[in-house]
């Protein structure tokens, strides 16, 4: 890179966190609460830093000396004061683009937990300070433009994930919407009563009416009808069900009435085990990304 010698006529989370949207969906009348504002937040900032901050890095690199002799333009484009330009354009990438890792770092080391967020901050934090010194005085080479593509790039990760965080944790609560909040037991008595969920243990017998959701995984009692999986299993024509046939909770009966006894409710249900899975495979993600993070530093 171009040594610069300094005169004053020239030149110069984790999310870290992430947080689940969603609360364990259970059928004990625990809906799912998603923090799609939060993240969706989340998702825009850093998209929108990375985009100003990409349009910024452009200048940045054309004012670099090492990349204007990489093209041999330094003549072309090299004028009085562009090191004091480029210093105020890193500046702005470095605080602006650079924020949510600056923050990020206070964030780790509060829990004494130093991961990806402090390595990035420490970075651009060691570059910027040390090419700042150098356009004021000190003598040696500048670092802008690898710490403003540095800043781009990890901005652009991290958009990346979260979008995709954000997208998983979607589809997680669209599977706990599949369950309806009622359903119409049956007494023993044969009247029929409408209870929330929670109520329901195994054993008990509901009635399940034409276009209804099945309330919980069940075999049928009574009746026969068809059954709409899709959402749950993929199988993308209706079920045929009959008397011993098994339901899934969350699955859409079709044209006849059929009366279900609960074999299995709530972390039991197939719903319920779904989304655990899914929720794990998140889980696990995390731990071998805090892996990498302690392997880093």
């Amino acid at each position: 890179m171009k040594e610069h010698k300094h005169n004053h006529s020239g030149h110069a989370q984790s999310h870290a966190e992430h947080e689940m949207p969603m609360k364990t969906m259970a059928h004990e009348g625990h809906r799912p609460e998603g923090h799609h504002d939060h993240h969706a937040h989340m998702v825009a900032d850093f998209k929108r830093r990375f985009w100003v901050s990409l349009v910024v890095t452009i200048p940045i690199l054309a004012l670099s000396p090492l990349v204007q002799s990489f093209v041999g333009l330094e003549e072309a484009i090299s004028f009085k004061g562009d090191i004091y330009v480029l210093f105020v354009l890193s500046s702005f990438v470095f605080f602006y683009g650079g924020y949510p890792f600056l923050k990020g770092i206070f964030n780790e080391l509060k829990k004494a937990q130093p991961g990806m967020m402090t390595l990035i901050a420490i970075a651009i934090t060691t570059a910027y300070l040390y090419s700042s010194v150098v356009v004021f005085g000190l003598q040696g080479k500048v670092f802008f433009w690898e710490l403003a593509t540095l800043i781009d790039i990890m901005l652009l990760g991290h958009w990346i994930e979260m979008r995709s965080v954000m997208g998983a944790s979607r589809a997680l609560e669209e599977l706990a919407k599949l369950m309806p909040s009622e359903a119409h037991k049956l007494l023993p008595d044969g009247n029929i009563v409408d209870v929330s969920l929670e109520e329901l243990k195994p054993g008990d017998r509901v009635l399940v009416k034409p276009a209804e959701k099945i309330p919980a995984d069940g075999v049928v009692v009574q009746g026969q009808t068809s059954v709409n999986e899709a959402m749950l299993t993929g199988e993308s024509m209706p079920v045929a069900k009959k008397q011993g046939s098994r339901v899934i909770g969350g699955s859409i009966n079709g044209e006849g009435s059929i009366v279900v006894e609960i074999e299995k409710t709530g972390r039991d249900s197939f719903l319920s085990q779904v989304i655990d899975l899914v929720r794990q495979a998140q889980e696990s993600k995390s731990r071998t990304q805090d892996l990498a993070n302690r392997a880093a530093l």
